[in-house]
């Protein structure tokens, strides 16, 4: 394997970061998502919202490369009451102290080569950093690789699920929620 890295992003990855999330939604979320979603993903300007996010103030985000190629992204971030709130409203005691991964995609293509880990690692680091103690994710109830992923790397349903429409099919979502003292490689 070439040289494995993680880094924050800059503006001038926000190409190449819509790429990694169109593809990869075509490639492993047709069957959840629905073709409609992906149209209207692929009509989406995707450049722009990207830039916006990397610029947007306590955004975390970040890039995994091997070699000269970007293989993957994570976006972090501290957690909004209404990702962290049970299903009744009510927030957690550490509701202020965690940290939402809200986007972690690795193209299928460079999978199982570790990219997933380091950037759940980095990006626990700069939750940490910022005064995170927890986080949090929401993954399909049926992604079943990214579910195994985080339960590898320690994170667990807390039973809290949340129902989306796709404009095409209910996407049912589970919150998993984990520490963030990570050393994945």
């Amino acid at each position: 394997m070439s040289d494995a890295a993680v880094r924050p992003a800059d503006l001038s990855d926000a190409a190449e970061i819509a790429r990694i999330q169109r593809d990869t939604w075509h490639a492993a979320y047709e069957d959840l998502l629905g073709k409609q979603a992906l149209a209207e993903l692929d009509g989406a300007d995707l450049v722009g919202t990207w830039t916006e996010t990397i610029d947007y103030p306590g955004s975390l985000v970040y890039v995994a490369t091997e070699g000269e190629f970007t293989v993957g992204f994570c976006v972090a971030g501290r957690a909004p009451e209404g990702e962290v709130a049970a299903a009744d409203g009510s927030l957690p005691d550490d509701a202020d102290a965690t940290g939402l991964i809200a986007t972690l995609l690795v193209e299928p293509r460079w999978g199982r080569r570790g990219h997933a880990g380091r950037l759940l690692a980095t990006a626990a680091a700069g939750l940490r950093a910022d005064g995170a103690a927890r986080g949090i994710a929401w993954v399909a109830q049926g992604d079943h690789a990214s579910l195994g992923f985080y339960r590898r790397a320690g994170w667990n349903p807390d039973g809290t699920v949340r129902t989306l429409d796709t404009g095409e099919r209910m996407l049912r979502e589970v919150r998993l929620t984990g520490t963030l003292d990570l050393a994945l490689t």
